[in-house]
């Protein structure tokens, strides 16, 4: 059977009808585009006389006579005041445009993959919110999350930023595995990569989920406005100390929040433990401290992995020694701990005489120790005594003496530090990527916030005493001397160093030049004596006035 051909009007006048299509939709697109200013002055008027409605109906009855007066009034003088109309007009057309004006909505809630990442969240929270006898509970499968989930918001990419969860009372937040189970949880899912920051309210049965910023690597080493006794470990948060420092970072200045070490008689964590993994930092740490040490006292610098790291301290004011081997460490830590208990000799007899401490006490002395494993595994294989041993005396009675002790070590040798000085080291210091069980077993507890894959150099986690855990940006500090070392970075730490030790009046004997000294020990100018030697002999002259 054929097929019946269409009619002319439908098979001839479809392009037809689309031009005319096309030609309405332009038309009427023109239209409002001539006629937009006075559909919006028309939208402000009924805006504004609704307005005035609902004023009019809120107005008590017998007020509403005096209103009319005053309109009235209001209106007879501007009708009486010349181009008091016109003027008029122009106000009123102008306060319509401004009501009328198109403004762009408010957004009151989630978009959609906004909801379906929050319903995906709810549905992977419930096996750990909920248990079976609970005859209503918070969480199920199918439940709605409004009454769990607020104070959310997303990022640019959908990602969360922040959010707060209303957990049920039961759940056991004060076990440490349990909050670790939910922490990770939300970390996998609201997208790895950034750190997140945990804050739980047991008694209000909420958990506060935010992202962190990063802190600033541009800070490097300068003077920092500190007391006596106050050094600088590094950067912070804004909201996890009370106290800020003007900083130069780059060419301007700015206020930054730093981690504040105490040391001193009244200290209550006078020394320091300092842990990373390789080129995590901790070298860059000891080397900002014994630059803000030198600015009051007198330091002791030992370095077991023997790399030079801190040649460019050789030599200047108040550095009474740089080691690098194990004969001159085992000397030096042995004078430390005779000086040590010199002044809590001197200490004592001032105290019982009534008489005020000897000057030569009060100036702070500072034992640097980089590398202790290193040392130890040395001393072990030549049958010496490992030099750990020899600071029991200034990590016991350190405090007292005005002597600080500072150790830094790697993860994979901290088996081999001594019980002493994880007893007497309250502050502790944590440097680069490392899990959470590493993190506790050095600082005693863990982090409040999720470890990143990439962290820089000097980037980590600080505890003073009993404290809580905070983030830690250590100032860029590098070697001088190193030859990938910025120009400016290298000028802010030569411009810090003190300067060099004025050579000796008198010069060393020709055997005692042609000595040679210990393997890996840093030799003297032969023209310029040993400021270790010196400090022995000062220390050992006032012990014989003393007595």
């Amino acid at each position: 059977m054929a097929r019946r051909p269409l009619p002319r009007i439908l098979s001839s006048g479809t392009a037809s009808i689309t031009r005319s299509r096309e030609f309405a939709r332009t038309a009427a697109d023109n239209a409002t585009d001539v006629l937009h200013p006075l559909i919006m002055i028309t939208r402000g008027l009924r805006l504004l006389a609704g307005a005035g409605r609902q004023k009019w109906t809120a107005t008590p009855k017998d007020k509403r006579g005096p209103v009319l007066f005053s309109v009235a009034a209001c209106v007879m003088v501007v009708a009486l005041f010349p181009y008091g109309s016109v003027l008029a007009l122009v106000t009123v057309m102008g306060a319509a445009a401004w009501k009328g004006r198109e403004r762009t909505p408010v957004r009151t809630g989630p978009d959609e993959a906004e909801t379906g990442r929050l319903r995906s969240l709810y549905e992977a929270l419930v096996p750990y919110f909920s248990v079976a006898a609970d005859p209503s509970p918070l969480f199920a499968h199918g439940g709605d999350w409004d009454k769990t989930f607020s104070d959310y918001e997303f990022d640019g990419d959908g990602r969360l930023t922040r959010l707060q969860v209303t957990y049920p009372a039961y759940f056991p937040d004060s076990e440490a595995d349990s909050r670790a189970r939910i922490e990770q949880l939300l970390h996998a899912k609201s997208g790895r990569g950034r750190e997140y920051h945990f804050s739980w309210d047991e008694e209000g049965n909420r958990l506060v989920m935010s992202v962190l910023d990063a802190l600033p690597t541009s800070i490097g080493a300068q003077r920092f406005v500190t007391a006596p006794g106050e050094t600088v470990l590094g950067f912070t948060d804004g909201d996890a100390v009370q106290r800020t420092v003007p900083v130069s970072d780059g060419d301007a200045t700015r206020d930054a929040p730093p981690v504040v070490w105490r040391t001193g008689a009244r200290s209550t964590e006078p020394h320091l433990l300092a842990v990373g993994q390789p080129g995590s930092g901790t070298t860059t740490l000891m080397r900002s401290i014994a630059l803000q040490a030198l600015q009051h006292g007198d330091i002791l610098i030992i370095e077991g992995s023997g790399t030079g790291e801190y040649a460019c301290l050789t030599g200047r004011d108040g550095v009474l020694a740089v080691e690098c081997g194990l004969a001159g460490a085992l000397a030096t830590l042995e004078w430390a701990a005779h000086e040590t208990e010199r002044r809590l000799i001197a200490a004592n007899r001032a105290r019982q005489s009534g008489h005020p401490a000897p000057d030569d006490i009060k100036r702070p002395l500072w034992v640097l120790l980089d590398r202790p494993s290193v040392l130890g595994h040395l001393a072990a294989a030549d049958g010496r005594p490992d030099p750990q041993e020899l600071l029991q005396v200034p990590l016991r009675h350190g405090r007292a003496a005005n002597v600080t002790v500072v150790v830094t070590d790697q993860f994979d040798s901290l088996d081999t530090l001594g019980e002493t000085v994880r007893t007497h080291t309250r502050a502790r210091v944590v440097l680069g990527h490392c899990s959470r069980d590493q993190v506790e077993s050095v600082l005693g507890t863990e982090p409040h916030t999720t470890p990143t894959p990439n962290v820089p150099p000097g980037r980590g986690y600080a505890r003073l005493g009993t404290g809580p855990v905070l983030r830690l940006q250590v100032p860029a500090t590098p070697d001088p001397y190193d030859e990938a070392t910025s120009e400016a970075q290298r000028q802010a730490v030569l411009g810090l160093l003190p300067e060099r030790q004025a050579p000796a009046e008198a010069p060393v004997p020709a055997e005692e030049a042609e000595e040679p000294g210990p393997v890996g020990a840093s030799v003297p100018d032969p023209a310029m004596p040993h400021p270790l030697t010196a400090a022995v002999a000062v220390a050992a002259e006032s012990m014989r006035v003393g007595d």
